[in-house]
This record gives structure tokens, C-alpha cells and sequence, in this order.
């Protein structure tokens, strides 16, 4: 494992070598030719700096659901850095502009002190390692201290009547505070990127890798605004664009480490479930094997006991089979065709019940989605081999339309629905399709078999 990590460190540290020395080489060129500047367009910088609050939103609130799922407090620093940069940009960079004015030399000034603000706490969230229990309050208190940090930056530059000059009118050269304040914006992105690098050679995390990629995108997005600190709300710089184009690297990447922690997370349940059906199913076999031998130990004739000790032998055979598929596919080792295939194969090894299974491989699941599919299937064919007296079973699992439909027939017993309740095997498929918001339907005629068919909103 030491040595796939660091292979994976290495590759990843040689590509972002290579994209440092290209946006390097990028910002060089760009300033030799005087190219920095930017462009006057009111309406485009308006429209970018909307995208930008959007999006930085939207990692706030993917960094949250993450929080919530993990309790990660590198998590919740994440989502209130992105929340008070997306706020900050919106109530005094963009929201001013809506009428049509252009921003005093408050907000201006404002709208930069939220950037570092927010860029301040993305630096540390790759330095806390710690974990929250109480996540729901603490995810609270994140979100009442990045509004108090939006209060504390607008209230002082209203009190004290700051109205110093950002820009001239013609979008002269800035101030020397505003090339520091641009300076620590590049340095908190250098250190963040830093940090999550670390990160990814320590653990080999795919958020850290991502973030990292995103903060150097950062990097060089505030180091062009150094170079060429032109500061104007009217003007669209090239930083602008290498800005937003992080954004949305970070949105896929923040994405991708809640799809991550979501399939842990349904990992975690499966694997506990599994154990309690070797509990309930596997344990009790051998404990009842080793009555039998302890019972011919005693001198109970071998005649009446050889049976049944054989009857045990086999059905804790089985049941170690089936929890071997289980386990399989709850570690997410075996994909889950496969582990659907195993599964029919040693089920029907027997000859007791024939499984028909047809899987359209064009037909998208979500790895916490394969899990629950693959228990819903697990349950409807142990309903029809050990209570329905079945002889042929189909599988489907296919789409209608946009839907995605798993089915699973038998030509069993069948069951009167308005006489008979649903025993714990039903009970469970309901579940399971609820936890997906899925549409359960159950069709069942005496004597004629029963149909079980849960119907999954559109990938």
C-alpha cells in the first residue's frame, strides 16, 4: 500500500510541476507583452463575478454535506472559507452593481477584505486533522461566525467613513494596500496548496489532490493580480478567468469526495449487516453442528443424527458462500455485475432454483445504489427459494425511459396481499428502495408467483 501511495504522490507531484511551469511560463509571456491589464467590460465582469459567487457557493454547500457526512473539521473550515468568499463577492461586490452603478471605494475595499477572509481559513482547514461528534452545531456555528466575519469587515469601514480611492477613474494603478492585500491572497493560496499537497503524500486523498490542483490555479490567478494590480470593477482581468476555472475544479473535485464518502459511509452499514446475517444465519449452523457432534460424543446413535448433521454441514456451507459474495460486494472489491453473477451461481448451485439474470450495461448506478440493488435482489431470491417454493426466478435490471427498473419475478406459491402482512424480507426491499426514493410496486396471486419491481429516478 506504502508503495502505491507513493507512486501515486509522485505521479501527481510531477504533473503540477509541469502545470506550475507552464502557468508560470503563461504569466511571463503575458507580462512581457503587457497583456495583464485586462479589458473594460462592465457587463462581462459583472457576469463572472456571479459565477463566481455561484459556484464558490456551491462548494460551500457540497463542503458542508461532506461535513456532515464525515465530521471532518477540515470540512466545515472549507465551507465557511468558500461561504464568506461567495458571500463577501455577492453583498458588496456584485449585489451594489444590480442597478447599474458601479461600487463605492467601501464596498471595493470590503469585497477584498472578505476574499482574504475567506482565503485565510481555506489555508488552515489542511493543517486541522480533528473530528467533530455534535456536527449539525458545530455546522451552525460555522455558518453564525462567517456571517459575524462579513459584520466585523463592513461595520469598522462604515464607522470609520473609509473612502479611500481603490482605482482612479481611468483604472490607474493601485495602492500599496491593495498590492499587500493581493500579495497575501497569493501567499494564502501558496500555503493552502502546500498544505493539501502534504496532505495527499500523507493520506492519499483525492480531495486533498484536488484541492491542490485548484489553489495552484489560485496561486497564479493572485499572482497576476500583483503583477498587474489594476483594480476596477469595470474591467475583466486575465486572473479573472484562471479564478473561475479553479472554482469549477474544485466544485468536481469536492463533488467526487462526497460521492467517495457517502459509498464509505453505505460500506460501513452493509459490511454491519452482513455481519449480523452471519450472526443470525452462519453461527447458528455451526453451533448446531457442534450440538450434534457433542451429542454423538455422548452415545446418541449415529443413525439419527447423521442427517441431520449432514442437512447442517450443507446449509452452513452455503451460508459461508453468501457471506463471502456479500462481503465482496459491500467492499466494493468486485464490481458489481460480478458480484451479482457469484451470487446466482452459488445460489442456484443446488439445482433447487433456476435464476435467469439480465443486466443492460447501459444502466448507471451509483456505488451506494449498487449496494442496496444488490440486497433488494439478494432478498426478493431468498423469498422465493426458501418461502415461496420456487422453481424459476427472473432478474432484471434495466430502464424505462429515463427510469432505471429492477425486477425481480418467481413462479412460487404466490400470496393473497389484502390476507397476508409482509414478512421481514419485503419489509427490507421497502426499505431499501426508500433509502433511494425509489417506487416499490408488489404483485402476488396465489398459486401464480409473486413480482417485485422498484422503479429509481433518472442518474
Amino acid at each position: 500500500m506504502n508503495v502505491i501511495r507513493s507512486g501515486s504522490y509522485r505521479s501527481w507531484l510531477r504533473g503540477e510541476l509541469v502545470l506550475v511551469g507552464a502557468l508560470g511560463l503563461a504569466t511571463a509571456l503575458l507580462a512581457a507583452v503587457d497583456r495583464l491589464g485586462g479589458y473594460e467590460a462592465p457587463a462581462a465582469r459583472l457576469a463572472l463575478d456571479m459565477a463566481v459567487v455561484v459556484v464558490a457557493a456551491m462548494v460551500a454547500v457540497l463542503a458542508s454535506i461532506r461535513f456532515l457526512v464525515g465530521g471532518w473539521v477540515l470540512d466545515v473550515l472549507l465551507a465557511a472559507g468558500f461561504a464568506v468568499s461567495a458571500l463577501g463577492m455577492f453583498a458588496f461586490g456584485v449585489a451594489p452593481k444590480l442597478d447599474g452603478t458601479s461600487l463605492s471605494n467601501r464596498e471595493a475595499w470590503a469585497t477584498i477584505a472578505a476574499q482574504v477572509a475567506g482565503a485565510a481559513l481555506i489555508a488552515g482547514a489542511p493543517f486541522v486533522g480533528a473530528r467533530v461528534t455534535r456536527r449539525e452545531r458545530a455546522l451552525v456555528a460555522a455558518a453564525v461566525a462567517s456571517a459575524c466575519v462579513l459584520v466585523l469587515i463592513w461595520v469598522p469601514l462604515e464607522l470609520a467613513g473609509v473612502d479611500r480611492p481603490l482605482v482612479g477613474s481611468e483604472g490607474e494603478r493601485s495602492a500599496a494596500a491593495v498590492l499587500a492585500a493581493y500579495a497575501t491572497l497569493a501567499m494564502l493560496a501558496l500555503v493552502a496548496t502546500i498544505g493539501f499537497g502534504l496532505r495527499y503524500r500523507k493520506y492519499s486523498r483525492d480531495l486533498d489532490r484536488w484541492l491542490a490542483l485548484a489553489l495552484t490555479l489560485v496561486v497564479f490567478a493572485d499572482l497576476q493580480y500583483v503583477l498587474a494590480p489594476v483594480l476596477s470593477t469595470e474591467y475583466v482581468l486575465q486572473g479573472d478567468f484562471l479564478r473561475l476555472l479553479s472554482y469549477a475544479v474544485l466544485l468536481v473535485g469536492v463533488w467526487r469526495a462526497i460521492s467517495r464518502a457517502e459509498f464509505g459511509h453505505a460500506v460501513a452499514e452493509e459490511r454491519a449487516r452482513v455481519a449480523r446475517d452471519i450472526h443470525d444465519g452462519l453461527a447458528q449452523y455451526l453451533f448446531a453442528i457442534s450440538t450434534h457432534v457433542n451429542m454423538l460424543e455422548c452415545g446418541a446413535p449415529l443413525d439419527d443424527l447423521l442427517p441431520r448433521l449432514k442437512a447442517a454441514t450443507t446449509a452452513a456451507q452455503q451460508e459461508a458462500r453468501f457471506a463471502v459474495l456479500a462481503l465482496s460486494s459491500a467492499s466494493g472489491t468486485a464490481s458489481f455485475d460480478t458480484a451479482l453473477r457469484r451470487y446466482v451461481d452459488v445460489l442456484t448451485a443446488d439445482g433447487r432454483l433456476d435464476v435467469e439474470l439480465e443486466v443492460d450495461p447501459s444502466v448507471s448506478l451509483a456505488p451506494d445504489e449498487q449496494i442496496e440493488v444488490f440486497r433488494i435482489v439478494q432478498e426478493g431470491l431468498a423469498n422465493a427459494r426458501r418461502h415461496a417454493d420456487s422453481h424459476r426466478a427472473w432478474v432484471t435490471i434495466g430502464a424505462r425511459g429515463a427510469r432505471r427498473v429492477v425486477t425481480v419475478e418467481d413462479d412460487g406459491v404466490g400470496f393473497d396481499g389484502a390476507e397476508t402482512s409482509e414478512g421481514q424480507g419485503l419489509r427490507n426491499i421497502r426499505q431499501r428502495a426508500e433509502s433511494m426514493n425509489g417506487e416499490l410496486t408488489l404483485r402476488s396471486i396465489p398459486g401464480e408467483g409473486t413480482s417485485i419491481e422498484v422503479v429509481l429516478r433518472a442518474a
